[in-house]
């Protein structure tokens, strides 16, 4: 591997320039884009030959040529470990040391044991609802591992191994899955919504899409502010097929937000596959069309996932840049436990990707051959993690609910006359019907 991450920008075509702006000018000057400049032809001549248009010269040429609607060949994507957990040869990856990388594999084990236990809770009808990561645990873990804790998360819902890898623990999980009243979100949002201001990670919206446009607006207000940090906001290749996706590249190209696009790209948006989503390929080139660097990782690799995110986390916040990474995986899972993805899709599929591409097996064996793990210590952090989760469950369904009152408050700083009257007809509704309703709730 190479130790120098110069050669990793090199990589991406980047080549480190010192900042040329000078901090002595007003603020505002710093914040302009860099745009191309309009030129005006000195010969009458060049008029012949090239267009003068805002964004720069157009050449003109006497052939009618459409663009071609697709390439012959599919954009590569990166990779550093085989399917075996070897290191490719030749490979371009920052180094990861033994403490980094342990701490990356048990954070994917617990991610991985989190939703085995979780999921069960929900078949058990213990919480209503939950959704897995099956698959894409190294996307994850491996990209928050390489982020900043100043950079601010806008997540979709397949994304809570950033929240663990920032310090939410497992007791806050399940606090918001059962939905007590040690639930940031007061237990107002259905389970896996998770948020937390501390770890700078948004509140979860189950609607598609909506948190990229948000992440750009955070990303252009800490380039104002001058903070060496980015926005990252993640999401699958369904989100790309919403209008916030084509709107937030395009105002986070020409706005020149530090943002970083993280796209799971997992071949299905629920029962949709990509291929009765878009005929382009993929996610990747539509951020070259918005004029986004951008480029494809191989997402159950959590080296390459790492590399290329710390690669494109530098150019976001030095050069003040939005970078779109496509991540290519599979939801090994179904899409949540409202659905049976062997409806529409082979079993077989299913299990060979489960066992013939699981980035925590190849994960775990290439830190065994760096002599780092071994089948004791497996054997221990699972046993430790499933014990752990089982207590979590049990403390957090035995904790009361939080207040009634807290379904009205929060939003206004004086509640509106007929929120006050819903409120007061709520209480009478639970006083007159009691055995209708939960006894853990504070009235």
């Amino acid at each position: 591997m190479m130790k120098k991450s110069t050669t990793i920008l090199t990589y991406f075509k980047y080549r480190i320039t010192p900042l040329l702006a000078d901090r002595r000018k007003p603020n505002l000057t710093n914040l302009l884009p860099r745009r191309f400049n309009s030129t005006t032809a000195t010969n009458p001549s060049i008029h012949d030959q090239v267009l003068d248009f805002p964004g720069g010269d157009v050449k003109f040429i006497p052939q009618m040529k459409f663009l071609s609607e697709s390439t012959q060949e599919r954009i590569p994507c990166y990779r550093v470990l085989d399917d075996y957990g070897d290191l490719i040869s030749g490979t371009q990856s920052v180094q990861v040391g033994e403490d980094v990388a342990v701490k990356m594999y048990n954070n994917m084990v617990a991610l991985q044991t989190m939703d085995t236990i979780f999921y069960e809770a929900q078949r058990q009808g213990r919480i209503s609802f939950y959704l897995t990561t099956s698959g894409e645990e190294a996307i994850n873990i491996a990209s928050a591992a390489a982020l900043f804790m100043d950079d601010i998360i806008f997540p979709q819902y397949r994304e809570p191994g950033v929240l663990l890898w920032r310090g939410f623990t497992l007791q806050e999980f399940a606090n918001q899955c059962f939905s007590n009243k040690f639930d940031n979100g007061k237990g107002r949002q259905m389970p896996i919504h998770y948020g937390s201001n501390k770890h700078n990670y948004m509140t979860v919206a189950s609607t598609i899409a909506t948190q990229i446009p948000h992440a750009v607006g955070a990303a252009y207000s800490l380039k104002m502010d001058k903070k060496d940090a980015c926005a990252v906001t993640y999401f699958g290749d369904g989100g790309s097929s919403e209008g916030d996706f084509h709107a937030g590249l395009n105002f986070a190209a020409v706005m020149e937000a530090p943002v970083i696009f993280i796209c799971r790209n997992n071949g299905w948006a629920i029962s949709t596959p990509t291929s009765d989503q878009f005929r382009s390929d993929g996610i990747v080139v539509k951020g070259q069309a918005y004029g986004v660097r951008s480029i494809r990782v191989d997402g159950n690799d959590a080296l390459a996932i790492y590399t290329a995110v710390q690669a494109a986390r530098q150019m976001a916040v030095s050069e003040k840049r939005p970078i779109l990474i496509e991540a290519l995986t599979y939801r090994a899972g179904h899409h949540s436990t409202s659905d049976d993805s062997t409806k529409y899709r082979p079993a077989k599929e299913i299990d060979w990707w489960r066992s013939a591409r699981d980035p925590v097996a190849r994960f775990r064996k290439w830190i065994e051959r760096n002599g780092w793990w071994n089948d004791i210590a497996e054997s221990e952090l699972r046993n430790s993690l499933r014990q752990q989760l089982l207590q979590t469950i049990q403390v957090a369904e035995i904790v009361e609910k939080p207040p009634l009152a807290d379904l009205f408050n929060d939003v206004y700083d004086v509640p509106p006359t007929n929120l006050r009257e819903q409120e007061k007809w709520l209480k009478e509704t639970v006083n007159k019907h009691p055995h209708e309703y939960p006894t853990n709730i504070p009235m």
